[in-house]
């Protein structure tokens, strides 16, 4: 078995104090062991704690496996029970970005409930409830390539800012099925024919999902605090293949504006 100390950290440090640590996660890292990835030996939290100096770190949200971008953990439990508390209450504002399917509308609100998924794989044939999940987005640019992917002699493609005012299981995933423009590289909720098409003319098979940055209260001082990191390089190199480098430029200084 390989251990976490053995190899390369994977986590870049973005922001460290007594009471936080912040890194940017890769696609394909999953954050902490699952009843459904038994066979995987390497976590962020892991990584975390290496970084920590082997210390305990305490997961304040979930990024989901193929989902790169910040991840903040809590250096002691009660830090963490107060940042719980904030993002409870709606007052963590989460930014992420997505490369999806088609031109949405410049601007839009998705407001659809969705049904809650277990963890644990195995007990998705029980009856789940159903809550409140909103999302607004906002397109940022847009492309429109010469190939033929489902039926058409063109397939479009969108950059977008998604703030999900929620917090449920693949919130942003399903929402962006839910209007009709799926993220790219979704296995479960996408266009397998867009995927593909990535993955075989970019280069790269992976979701185009990169959380950007999360604003809240620091949880000793209560200041403002706006934490950023912007999308790992296997996101930029398809971006900027599509045109949007001026785009992915706004992202690269601290607090991209959701307006």
């Amino acid at each position: 078995m390989t251990h976490p100390s053995d190899v390369i950290n994977p986590l870049d440090l973005v922001y460290q104090d007594d009471a936080l640590l912040a890194v940017h996660k890769p696609a394909g890292l999953l954050v902490h062991r699952s009843p459904i990835d038994r066979h995987e030996t390497e976590f962020a939290l892991q990584y975390a704690r290496a970084l920590n100096g082997g210390r305990h770190v305490y997961p304040v949200h979930r990024l989901d496996r193929p989902t790169s971008g910040l991840l903040l953990f809590a250096r002691d439990p009660d830090v963490a029970r107060t940042l719980g508390e904030q993002l409870m209450s709606h007052r963590v504002r989460k930014t992420y970005l997505a490369i999806v399917r088609g031109w949405p509308a410049e601007r839009g609100r998705i407001d659809h409930p969705l049904k809650e998924e277990p963890d644990d794989r195995r007990l998705k044939g029980q009856t789940q409830v159903v809550r409140e999940a909103e999302t607004v987005f906002r397109r940022l640019a847009t492309a429109e390539l010469p190939y033929e992917v489902e039926g058409y002699p063109t397939s479009r493609y969108a950059l977008v800012e998604l703030r999900p005012l929620t917090g449920r299981r693949h919130q942003l995933r399903r929402h962006m099925k839910h209007i009709s423009h799926p993220i790219i590289g979704d296995a479960n909720h996408g266009r397998g024919r867009h995927n593909r098409f990535f993955a075989s003319h970019f280069g790269q098979a992976r979701l185009f999902l990169a959380a950007l940055s999360l604003a809240f209260e620091h949880p000793l001082s209560g200041a403002a605090l706006t934490l950023s990191a912007p999308p790992e390089n296997s996101f930029r190199e398809v971006a900027e293949a599509l045109g949007w480098g001026a785009e992915l430029a706004a992202y690269d200084r601290p607090d991209p504006c959701f307006q």
